[in-house]
């Protein structure tokens, strides 16, 4: 009697739980499905919206006749909500430096941009710069860029860049930097030494600028690939002012570029710059070493090479980094050159032929963060030149103007930057000099990322 009792029991007891279990799984094949139901709804949502958005990015260019509808749809509502809200920023640079005192510093052999600013003995304040950038709509960007110094204000570059076109082109137009070479882009708070190399010193002055329009194109390919083309004003050196309709220069470039595994990038390319000058001014020594003035006329042309490669350990540059960069360059200018000044320049005009050479190579290492240390080595060649009616009041020099710097520079954020640096400088015949600069750099505000 004890044995059915006890199955009994058993029974009684396992089938309430069989029957909770079989709720459970009830109530979970529910709560499942409900969340199927409710994730295929958002999907499905996201698609209609994701539908919608491309629909309207394809409307400018598969219907540009229809636009009246969307014209009225964009003027009744922004489509940049932060069309109003520009980044805007401020870099204040200045410092020390301590130089010899060369009433005229000269580049031996070549006829630079002698209006170009030269470093300041003892303490002074270089450029401000004043930045706002922001996308204007859907289908432009703008920027400006305006230096402040000692009550004048400069405007950099102020211009317009499309987002929108696709297919990996681009159009810049109003003053822009020219993508030629590889630091020409970059302004001087961006440089890795508180000054400017040899080469472009020499070509441009500080780099060359442009009144014009860009178009840009990046190829769809793994291999970074990008060609460029400009037109533009040409006043600014090696070119000057001309008052004419049409364009005065007219710049080619191309880079490609790559990652090598995860720690290593490169960049290289080539550029070609054309442009002329009417009544350029310049200074050079003549044959008594007295300095003249000249005036030169006629086409003047540019090639450039450069290259750079970046390493960083898996990729991330926040304790250790380094950057190699060199660049190359060619120049020829042909026309006529007039001198005058001293006992032997008349004033008159002669042919002028000169075909130069030159360039940079620099490093910089950061090897603990915030800590960077960096050298750079520049070399120019004055090649060939003549002079015609003008060949014996004016010597040919072949001299190589050369420098050395060393930099060590501290960053205590991304937002400031000190930096210490001497060069040896030889730019000159007989005018060799130990230099020394101390730099600060501080960015206020909202700015962009540099390019690479």
């Amino acid at each position: 009697m004890l044995r059915p009792a006890l199955l009994a029991a058993a029974l009684a007891a396992a089938f309430p739980a069989h029957a909770d279990d079989q709720a459970d799984l009830a109530a979970l094949r529910a709560e499942v499905q409900a969340m199927k139901t409710g994730y295929e709804a958002r999907i499905q949502a996201l698609e209609a919206r994701l539908a919608k958005a491309e629909a309207a990015a394809a409307a400018p260019s598969a219907a540009p006749a229809a636009s009246a509808a969307p014209v009225e749809a964009a003027s009744s509502a922004p489509a940049n909500p932060g069309a109003f809200n520009p980044a805007i920023s401020l870099i204040l640079q200045g410092g020390y430096a301590n130089l010899k005192d060369i009433p005229a510093r000269q580049i031996a052999g070549f006829l630079t941009n002698d209006a170009a600013s030269t470093p300041a003995r003892g303490f002074s304040v270089d450029d401000s710069e004043l930045v706002l950038a922001s996308n204007i709509d859907p289908y432009f960007r703008g920027y400006f860029n305006a230096t402040l110094n000692d009550g004048s204000v400069g405007v950099e570059e102020a211009w317009f860049q499309t987002i929108a076109l696709g297919h990996g082109l681009t159009v810049k137009g109003g003053r822009f930097r020219s993508g030629i070479g590889y630091q020409n882009e970059q302004h001087p708070h961006a440089w890795d030494f508180a000054t400017n190399n040899l080469m472009y010193q020499t070509l441009f002055g500080e780099g060359y600028g442009n009144d014009g329009l860009q178009l840009r194109w990046v190829a769809p390919t793994d291999l970074f690939t990008e060609l460029g083309a400009e037109i533009g004003r040409g006043a600014q050196f090696p070119g000057t002012d001309r008052n004419r309709n049409g364009a005065g220069s007219y710049a080619l470039y191309g880079h490609i570029g790559g990652d090598v595994g995860e720690s290593n990038s490169w960049r290289g390319g080539v550029s070609y710059l054309s442009t002329r000058a009417d009544a350029r001014t310049g200074t050079l020594t003549d044959s008594n070493g007295t300095l003249v003035d000249t005036a030169f006329s006629g086409d003047s042309r540019t090639w450039m090479a450069d290259f750079v490669w970046k390493w960083a350990p898996l990729g991330n540059p926040t304790v250790r980094n380094f950057k190699f960069a060199a660049e190359l360059f060619r120049r020829e200018e042909s026309g006529g050159l007039s001198c005058s000044g001293g006992l032997l320049c008349t004033g008159s005009a002669g042919a002028y032929q000169a075909t130069q050479y030159g360039g940079y190579a620099q490093a910089a290492y950061q090897f603990m963060p915030r800590w960077r240390v960096g050298y750079r080595y520049d070399v120019l060649d004055p090649g060939s030149r003549e002079y015609g009616l003008n060949d014996t009041a004016l010597p040919r020099t072949d001299y190589r103007p050369t420098r050395h710097s060393l930099m060590v520079d501290y960053s205590p954020s991304e937002f400031s930057r000190l930096r210490l640096q001497v060069t040896q400088d030889r730019a000159n015949v007989g005018q060799d000099e130990n230099q020394w600069y101390l730099r600060y750099i501080y960015s206020l505000g909202t700015h962009g990322a540099h390019t690479f």
